[in-house]
């Protein structure tokens, strides 16, 4: 198989991975086309670093099939590793070698042509802003640095599909941002990226976002499709205290659907918010719970994810 014509970047159709009785990944269907940014969005444990490991070629699936740049993960996992580019949240750098050092080993392991290196070596750290730095050892660069340097050595042979797993975890928010436009530079040029974090506001920078839990798909679409999905009530935003005595008296109240701690408050989804937010408060101070008034809210993605994971949690109950 080759990867020309209208074939997805990627393409993933009952994605399965156990590891002995544990299923990581659950027959997960998954199609990104080309030059997409792609958010894979999680808690850690959900199944993203597995499915990335096998849409790399590096994990062989235990059922279903996938194909990255048009090849078959599982009957070309060469060929798919000769296409794509790979970072880690470990950075996947060498800390005793030199900028200029890690730059030259990996693409020497990327076979770039000899012509080729020396401009793009320039172009890596120069998106990095590492000018004048290509002598220091990567072990005293701040994690931003890393971040952006660790990125450019896994783009070393312009592969045109890139996997990023939680690159950005750890990183301080300035750092945060100006990773995320550089991947916005790359996919400006045809790139397509699949990008895993457990950081919800980064959604926000992608084209579509895939929501797993438990190694299921629990939705995918655009982050404004995603922040339209109706939620089975209205949500109202509480600041109480202690949040975790809240979240028990809340949930043996009847007109409480879901309830989960944002921070330093509660986010609650009530059946008829005008009727019983009200209520809230002398139910919650009946039990020492000092609270706020309710203030209803438009919901984020991070509630859609919680409602949603909870709903199959329900539904895996039942069955």
């Amino acid at each position: 198989m080759n990867a020309t014509g209208d074939i997805p970047a990627v393409l993933a159709e009952g994605l399965t991975k156990k590891f002995g009785n544990f299923t990581a990944v659950d027959h997960l269907d998954l199609r990104i086309e080309k030059g997409q940014v792609v958010g894979f969005i999680g808690p850690n444990g959900a199944g993203k670093s597995t499915t990335i490991r096998m849409l790399c070629g590096l994990l062989m699936p235990t059922a279903g099939r996938a194909s990255v740049a048009g090849f078959d993960v599982g009957r070309e996992p060469e060929a798919v590793r000769e296409h794509i580019g790979y970072m880690s949240q470990k950075f996947s750098l060498y800390g005793d070698m030199t900028v200029r050092e890690n730059l030259r080993f990996f693409g020497g392991i990327y076979r770039v042509r000899r012509e080729d290196f020396v401009e793009r070596m320039r172009f890596a750290i120069s998106m990095a802003g590492l000018e004048g730095r290509e002598n220091a050892l990567v072990r005293t660069l701040a994690g931003g640095w890393k971040q952006r340097l660790a990125l450019g050595c896994a783009i070393l042979h312009r592969p045109p599909v890139l996997f990023l797993d939680e690159p950005t975890s750890g990183v301080e928010p300035e750092a945060r941002r100006q990773f995320w436009d550089l991947i916005h530079e790359l996919a400006a040029d045809r790139v397509t990226i699949l990008v895993s974090t457990h950081y919800m506001d980064e959604a926000e920078y992608c084209n579509r976002v895939a929501l797993i839990d438990r190694g299921k798909l629990v939705a995918m679409g655009t982050p404004s499709e995603l922040r339209g999905h109706r939620l089975s009530g209205e949500l109202y935003e509480l600041r109480c205290a202690p949040l975790g005595g809240a979240l028990k008296v809340l949930a043996g109240v009847p007109s409480v659907i879901e309830a989960a701690i944002f921070g330093d408050r509660l986010h609650v989804v009530l059946t008829d918010g005008e009727r019983n937010a009200p209520e809230l408060v002398s139910i919650l101070g009946d039990h020492g719970v000092q609270a706020e008034a309710p203030r209803r809210i438009t919901p984020s993605l991070e509630d859609v994810f919680v409602q949603l994971v909870a709903r199959g949690t329900e539904q895996r109950t039942m069955t």
